[in-house]
């Protein structure tokens, strides 16, 4: 877990450029390029990013400065809520870790069809996977989400998928 007061255990401003991309590359999933861009103004600025919340709100705005493509290449690297890349063992240490404290690991064969059926429905629907911050939820809280976000329009959707990948990253921050 992170350092009190809001201060991070390994301070970016006494981080290599290499030891920095290495350390925050998964903060957003598979998007070296957040670390990548987040070092440039890191390494500008020194000490105001060894704070946890300063260097949360700078990847947050490098990722919502981005454009649209780069934001939906973004979402479409998360992997399904208890899909095949959770059953066949791929998913990132982050990912895997999140997902079996929401008990998605422990899913019946009923429910592994059920997440399988909503997950290829929401992604026919909007053109990328699910992503919810599981932090603190159970696999019932996940189904639940996706029966009521079904409903969402595309755009609506598309912003509150980015606001989940900004809670996840804060979430994996906080572990840094």
């Amino acid at each position: 877990m992170g350092s009190d007061m809001g201060w991070l255990l390994n301070k970016p401003s006494e981080m290599s450029k290499q030891d920095f991309i290495a350390h925050f590359k998964d903060i957003y999933e598979h998007s070296e390029w957040v670390a990548q861009a987040a070092w440039l103004v890191v390494h500008a600025q020194q000490e105001k990013f060894d704070r946890r919340e300063a260097l949360q709100s700078l990847l947050k705005s490098l990722v919502d400065d981005s454009d649209h493509e780069r934001k939906l290449t973004l979402l479409r690297l998360h992997p399904d809520l208890a899909g095949k890349a959770a059953l066949s063992g791929q998913l990132t240490h982050a990912s895997t870790s999140e997902q079996a404290g929401a008990g998605l690991d422990q899913c019946t064969a009923q429910e592994l069809a059920r997440f399988a059926e909503y997950n290829n429905a929401y992604k026919s629907k909007y053109g990328f996977p699910f992503i919810m911050a599981v932090k603190g939820a159970t696999k019932f809280d996940i189904l639940a989400g996706f029966e009521s976000r079904l409903n969402n329009s595309v755009e609506q959707e598309f912003q509150m998928a980015l606001s989940q990948v900004h809670k996840i990253a804060g979430f994996r921050l906080a572990d840094k």
